[in-house]
C-alpha cells in the first residue's frame, strides 16, 4: 500500500459517511466535534439528507456516490454488510487515490477481503466495529457521545497495513473510545453472537411472551426495563445480521436455552441450592466484566 490516510491531523481530513441512520449520523456528530475539514453524507432517503443539513452534521449532501467524493479521504461505511459491497462497487471509480474506507458492521466473515478486491491497489479497507448505540433507530436517535469510554473493535486482515490499523485505533480514541481490541473475523462474529445478537433475541422475545397483557406496564420496574431496552429494535438491520450470523447465533441461543432449562428443572424440584449456585456464578462473572 502507498496510502497517505495515515494522518491523524482530523481539522485537515474529509471524511465521508455512506449511511445516516443512528450509527452514521452519530459518527458525523462527534467528527464535527473533532473539527475535521469537511463531512459528506450519502444517503438516499431526501428527508435524511436535509435534516443532516439542518443540523450542520454534514456539509455535502449526495444520494450516490459522485465526483465530490473523491475529495474524501477517509470513507465510513455505516450500512448494510451487502450495502456496503454495492456501494463499493458502484463507486470506486468516484474514491481517490489513498483513500482509507472502514465500516461499523456487526458481522465480518469475509466482507474486508471481499471489499478489498474491489479497490484499487493504492486504496485500503479496514474494518471495524464501535460497541456503541442504544434505543431505537435512524438520524433522530444518533448522538455523539455514544462513543464515549465505549470499545472498538478493529478486526484486520491480512492486507491491511500498520499504518491503516493504527490510523484506526487512534481514530476510535479521538471518538472517545476507551478501548480498542484486535481481533479476528472469525473470533468477532462468534463473540458478538453471544454479546450483541442473543441480548436482542433475548430481549425481543420476552417482550413477545404470552405473559404479556395490558397490565403489565403497571408493574415494570428496573429489571424488565433493562432487560427489554434493545427489543425496540431495527427489524430490517438485524434480521439481516442475524440471518448473516445464522448457525453462530442459532447455537448461543441454544447455549441460553440450555441455562434456562436448568432454572426449570430446578424451580419444579425445589431446589434451592441450584438456584443459588446459578446466581452466585453469574454474579462473580459479571464482577469480572465491570
Amino acid at each position: 500500500m502507498t496510502t497517505d490516510f495515515k494522518s491523524t491531523d482530523w481539522k485537515n481530513l474529509n471524511f465521508a459517511i455512506v449511511g445516516l441512520g443512528l450509527i452514521g449520523g452519530s459518527f458525523a456528530k462527534a467528527l464535527r466535534r473533532l473539527h475535521v475539514r469537511s463531512i459528506i453524507g450519502i444517503e438516499i432517503d431526501d428527508n435524511v439528507l436535509a435534516a443532516a443539513m439542518d443540523q450542520g452534521i454534514i456539509d455535502i449532501p449526495l444520494k450516490t456516490a459522485s465526483e465530490e467524493m473523491r475529495q474524501a479521504d477517509v470513507v465510513i461505511c455505516a450500512v448494510y454488510p451487502e450495502a456496503i459491497v454495492n456501494f463499493v462497487r458502484n463507486s470506486v471509480g468516484f474514491l481517490k487515490e489513498d483513500v482509507l474506507l472502514t465500516d461499523v458492521s456487526g458481522i465480518k466473515k469475509n466482507l474486508s477481503s471481499e471489499v478489498q478486491s474491489l479497490l484499487r491497489p493504492d486504496m485500503e479497507f479496514i474494518s471495524g466495529h464501535p460497541m456503541a448505540g442504544r434505543q431505537g433507530s435512524g438520524l433522530g436517535m444518533s448522538d455523539g457521545d455514544i462513543f464515549q469510554k465505549a470499545n472498538y473493535i478493529v478486526v484486520p486482515e491480512k492486507h491491511n497495513s500498520k499504518e491503516a490499523i493504527k490510523w484506526l485505533e487512534d481514530f476510535a480514541i479521538a471518538l472517545g473510545c476507551k478501548h480498542t481490541i484486535k481481533i479476528s473475523p472469525e473470533e468477532h462474529d462468534g463473540i458478538i453472537a453471544y454479546t450483541s445478537n442473543l441480548p436482542h433475541i433475548a430481549a425481543v422475545a420476552l417482550i413477545d411472551s404470552d405473559s404479556f397483557s395490558e397490565k403489565t406496564k403497571y408493574f415494570i420496574a428496573g429489571s424488565f426495563r433493562d432487560g427489554t431496552r434493545v427489543a425496540d429494535i431495527n427489524a430490517e438491520l438485524w434480521s439481516s445480521l442475524f440471518l448473516a450470523n445464522k448457525e453462530q447465533v442459532a447455537d448461543e441461543v441454544d447455549k441460553y436455552v440450555e441455562q434456562l432449562q436448568l432454572w426449570s428443572v430446578a424451580l419444579r424440584a425445589g431446589d434451592g441450592d441450584a438456584l443459588k449456585n446459578f446466581m452466585r456464578k453469574a454474579a462473580a462473572r459479571r464482577k469480572e466484566l465491570y
